[in-house]
């Protein structure tokens, strides 16, 4: 009888491993974990869509679901409060017999704020206090006024059709900054009305899609390692080493590449996350000024924001903090005063937090919503607005942009945008341009043509650039 002769003592510890591993674990679990193409930063080779010296490096996304009334919040409207209950003509809505809409008063007083003076009501008290930092964008308009279309239209640029998510494309575009955890993170209790298509990553490589991470004991699933950190490090290392052979077999196989690039940043991230998530070790003054303490949604928001910085400074490229609840059509006064209550002492805490560690000058902060609400209703008396895709506000805050501005105006009462109009298109264009990116120079080609986050629109607000 023949044998084939094998000798232990010819074949190495680490090549048993190797043919160990291939044959109990096999090529497909291999290939699932490994280095990516792109190198952490910017790639080697400048890309044709970087035109320009970036003034952000990363940005932070905060997301009023539900729809922020702008006339309540940041577009002040004198007319309003002088005519309330009188009608105005209907040019906005198609009605029966086009008979006029009611003029509601703002639940909320104005004032003056900063040395900019920008008028910001009584529902942002401390955000009030950052006002000089602040750009404000009045003119916002959007193309649809049904919640999931127009959240899908902000986060994505497209808004009856799923495309990759604003977080996917800067991170597609940039690459990673941070080995240990993804470039795009969006810290949310609860999914936005778009779903988990408002960050997922679509047709691009799915190490772009957005990582969900939520408060309490469990913040990501399975996020808690089953071994010794030393042990996950050196089985790491070795299926590593086995991947780049699996890989130059595969060079040009691109769905490889992003699959092993997910996989190995969620093993990097059990060893990288929990460290970053626990917030326990910040100063308590700071802990307090975020609100993390205060217990409840109010809480887990000032959580979000904390963390949210704590990510940026290790290297996420792009992270979103979403807040649901802003939807009011009756009761607007208590929904919109208990929703601000809740991110405001934050949001005006992480703006403070970043410019003391000097983050704010190379991050870009911006705060929307999906569209504003009506000046005006059909009914007089009404508590609350309805949806209004025709004009809202938004505002920056940080690298690049013009700090304690306003820009664009509205009518009298906030029903249409009279001047310097910005369209979701001209948001995301601007927010490309500030991180070095030539929006229509961006495309990814997916079933035959060329797709972009602006899709063949956009124009840069060059007006808000510092």
């Amino acid at each position: 009888m023949n044998t084939i002769p094998f000798s232990l003592s010819m074949t190495s510890r680490r090549e048993m491993l190797r043919r160990t591993l291939r044959s109990s674990l096999g090529l497909g679990l291999l290939s699932m974990l490994g280095h990516d193409q792109r190198a952490f930063g910017a790639p080697s080779a400048k890309p044709a869509y970087l035109t320009h010296p970036p003034k952000a490096r990363r940005v932070i996304m905060i997301f009023l679901d539900g729809g922020l009334s702008h006339v309540d919040s940041f577009d002040h409207k004198p007319r309003l409060f002088a005519d309330h209950g009188k009608t105005v003509a209907n040019n906005t809505f198609k009605v029966a017999g086009n008979q006029g809409i009611y003029v509601k008063t703002p639940e909320f007083q104005f004032a003056p704020c900063g040395n900019s003076g920008l008028m910001i009501s009584d529902l942002f008290p401390h955000l009030r206090q950052r006002a000089d930092e602040l750009c404000i964008l009045n003119s916002m308009h959007t193309g649809h006024s049904n919640h999931f279309e127009a959240v899908l239209g902000m986060h994505t640029g497209s808004f009856n059709a799923q495309r990759p998510s604003m977080g996917s494309w800067v991170n597609y575009a940039l690459g990673s900054e941070c080995e240990n955890l993804p470039g795009f993170v969006v810290l949310a209790s609860d999914l936005p009305y778009g779903g988990t298509a408002a960050f997922s990553s679509d047709f691009l490589p799915g190490e772009d899609h957005g990582v969900r991470i939520r408060p309490g004991a469990e913040p990501v699933k399975y996020l808690n390692a089953r071994r010794p950190a030393n042990v996950q490090t050196a089985q790491r290392t070795l299926v590593q080493e086995l991947n780049q052979e699996h890989r130059h077999e595969h060079e040009f196989y691109d769905p490889l590449a992003a699959r092993i690039r997910s996989w190995e940043v969620a093993a990097g991230m059990q060893l990288a996350a929990p460290e970053v998530l626990d917030v326990s070790k910040e100063p308590v003054a700071l802990r307090d000024a975020y609100g993390v303490n205060r217990g409840g949604a109010a809480g887990e928001i000032a959580w979000k924001c904390l963390v949210a910085r704590r990510l940026v400074e290790r290297g996420v490229r792009f992270v979103e903090v979403i807040q649901r609840g802003w939807d009011a059509h009756g009761g607007l006064k208590a929904n919109h005063s208990g929703q601000a209550s809740k991110i405001d002492q934050p949001v005006a805490a992480l703006l403070g937090d970043l410019r003391q560690r000097g983050l704010l000058e190379d991050t870009l902060v911006i705060s929307t919503t999906e569209f504003g609400r009506t000046p005006a209703n059909h009914t007089p008396g009404m508590s609350g607005r309805d949806h209004h895709p025709h004009a809202f506000s938004s505002w920056l805050a940080g690298a690049g942009v013009k700090p304690g501005t306003s820009y664009g105006q509205t009518d009298d009462y906030g029903i249409h945008v009279a001047e310097n109009g910005v369209h979701v298109h001209d948001f995301h264009a601007t927010i490309l341009h500030l991180l070095g990116i030539d929006h229509e120079k961006l495309t990814y080609r997916h079933a035959g043509r060329d797709y972009r986050l602006t899709d063949v629109e956009g124009n840069v607000a060059r007006d808000i650039l510092a």
